[in-house]
């Protein structure tokens, strides 16, 4: 079994590392769409008995371009690069999206990143994939290079579902919906975000209702609003590392979580994960949490004073009892 690789900017990479079937793209969810293109990289790679590759960008070039209006990312790199390993990719190479890699010619691209970079051998790509900073770069020019470089290239599988192709922006538009099963569905799983505990400001402990603050690690979120949860400490569907941890400590929970700007209390700009967990007060502060967004309960709203957010808050906690109950 090969030893899986998260390999950061193409000074990094060694002259082992020469030699791959690869693959290209945001992977933003690594959603069932991605997944069938990683299937057909892997399917690949071991006809070839070569590792299989993913090449990322950080930011994505969206962000890079659009800045703070980008679209919301549905995942953080560390999920995505934790995902991408749990369906068995060999290595994720991670670029810089910045002037020096948007600069490069599509010539210079396919010489410096794929041939002297990765040196690949096959590439599964989209047939309207463009790249190179005049953007001649194409699908056709690839099937070109790859002759002159001894790579060869294909298209990659289109998913469907309902007669639609599953895109990371047509599951953003469900979630910004509050169709979460539909969003699920597409993805091959819940949405969830995850992220290590923070320390806060401690105003819902002061309110009976002590909270887990989670970095978003981003300007938007594609979930807003006030949810029934379930947080995971350790492994969920491939995306955070386990943590050691005692064999009796529980390690799932219900809760209720507010993603959003806080308006009652601070009207901070980038919004918040809080997330106060149902029955239990345990101490997760440095832990790595994931959170699955199961029920959307309400939009979050500005309230008169802390008295009638503190009632709006038990009302909360019921309906996400609620919800549960009855799941």
């Amino acid at each position: 079994m090969r030893q899986q690789e998260f390999i950061k900017g193409l000074h990094n990479l060694k002259a082992r590392h020469q030699g791959c079937v690869a693959t290209i793209g945001s992977f933003d969810g690594v959603h069932r769409g991605h997944q069938a293109v990683l299937q057909q990289v892997k399917d690949k790679a071991k006809e070839l008995s070569l590792p299989s590759l993913v090449m990322v960008f950080e930011p994505l070039p969206y962000e890079y371009f659009s800045k703070e209006s980008a679209p919301a990312r549905l995942m953080r790199l560390r999920e995505k690069v934790l995902a991408l390993f749990n369906n068995d990719i060999d290595r994720v190479l991670c670029l810089k999206f910045n002037e020096a890699l948007r600069s490069l010619t599509a010539q210079e691209y396919v010489e410096k990143v794929l041939v002297d970079g990765i040196g690949v051998r096959h590439l599964v790509i989209g047939d309207d994939f463009r790249f190179g900073c005049d953007r001649s770069g194409d699908f056709e020019m690839l099937i070109k290079s790859g002759r002159s470089h001894g790579f060869s290239v294909c298209d990659t599988n289109t998913q469907l579902e309902r007669n639609e192709r599953i895109s990371s922006t047509r599951i953003r538009k469900l979630l910004a919906d509050n169709q979460l099963d539909k969003a699920g569905d597409l993805l091959g799983r819940s949405y969830c975000i995850s992220g290590r505990v923070i320390y806060g400001k401690q105003l819902g402990r002061t309110l009976g209702f002590p909270t887990l603050n989670i970095g978003l690690g981003r300007h938007r979120s594609p979930v807003q609003g006030v949810y029934a949860v379930r947080v995971q400490r350790g492994v969920n569907s491939g995306l955070v590392a386990a943590n050691s941890i005692a064999e009796n400590t529980p390690k799932l929970w219900h809760g209720v979580a507010n993603v959003g700007v806080r308006p009652t209390v601070d009207g901070v700009s980038k919004p918040l994960l809080e997330v106060h967990l149902l029955d239990s007060n345990i101490d997760l502060y440095g832990e790595f949490l994931t959170v699955e967004f199961q029920h959307k309960i309400r939009e979050e709203q500005r309230f008169s004073g802390i008295e009638h957010l503190k009632s709006q808050i038990q009302k909360d906690v019921y309906s996400a009892r609620e919800y549960f109950e009855a799941n």
